[in-house]
């Protein structure tokens, strides 16, 4: 069982930057591919960046590319997000995803979300 919390959102001016958190409870942390979901209102979860189990191999939606960054602390039992260059378009709730598989596909675990807004 890993339980997720996330951290670190709130409300931004279009072009800031903010850096969301996610600590993991459990020992088996660094097995688990971990991921950044979010969800706009009227719309579906989808997809913003995931790292592998090691922190070797990273990969994001093509909207954030270039703009955000995942990194994880395996010591710390943490995964991050650090998003630069904000767009109104970004304002989301924000889910952070432990997966068993390869890669962060949206199975297994989930936090509870934490709120982005930035504003134009």
């Amino acid at each position: 069982q890993v339980q997720l919390v996330e951290s670190g959102g709130g409300l931004v001016q279009a072009g800031g930057s903010l850096r969301l958190s996610c600590a993991a409870s459990g020992r088996t942390f660094s097995s688990y591919a971990m991921g950044w979901f979010r969800q706009a209102p009227g719309k579906k979860r989808e997809f913003v960046a995931g790292i592998s189990w090691s922190g070797g191999s990273t990969y994001y939606a093509d909207s954030v590319k270039g703009r955000f960054t995942i990194s994880r602390d395996n010591a710390k039992n943490t995964v991050y997000l650090q998003m630069n260059s904000l767009k109104p378009e970004d304002t989301a709730v924000y889910y952070c995803n432990a997966d068993r598989g390869p890669i962060a596909a949206g199975r297994d675990y989930w936090g509870q979300g934490t709120q982005v807004t930035v504003s134009s």
